[in-house]
């Protein structure tokens, strides 16, 4: 069984930063693609930012955080990190982290979604 579990989320002052991680284990194979997704109150769940390595490493955001959030992984941890830096109020949301992960060679990839953390960002 495969499980995402997320950390590093909490209240921080605009201006601020926080770093998320987000650890997949169990039975896996390989995971291409690893993503931050929020939510906010009200708002549909929205991409922030993913990254894919496979040979080369690609990564995109969302334009609302682009030159704020940085997305990187540790392949041999697999895990993935958001670092983001002057946070806004706006930022304030359910942050949850998906990958699309192969179990097994002969398997094509299935998505996972991990539980959330949440982060609010205080004006």
């Amino acid at each position: 069984q495969v499980q995402l579990v997320e950390s590093g989320g909490g209240l921080v002052q605009a201006g601020g930063s926080l770093r998320l991680s987000c650890a997949a284990s169990g039975r896996i194979f390989s995971i291409n693609y690893m993503g931050w997704y929020r939510q906010a109150p009200g708002k549909q769940r929205e991409l922030v930012a993913s990254i894919t390595s496979g040979g080369t490493t690609n990564s995109t955001y969302a334009d609302s955080v682009k030159g704020r959030f940085t997305i990187s992984r540790d392949n041999a941890k697999n895990t993935v990190y958001l670092q983001m830096n002057s946070l806004k109020p706006e930022d304030t949301a359910v942050y949850y982290c998906n990958a699309q992960i192969r179990l097994f060679p002969s398997w094509g990839p299935a998505g996972y979604w991990g539980q959330g953390t949440q982060v609010t960002v205080s004006s």
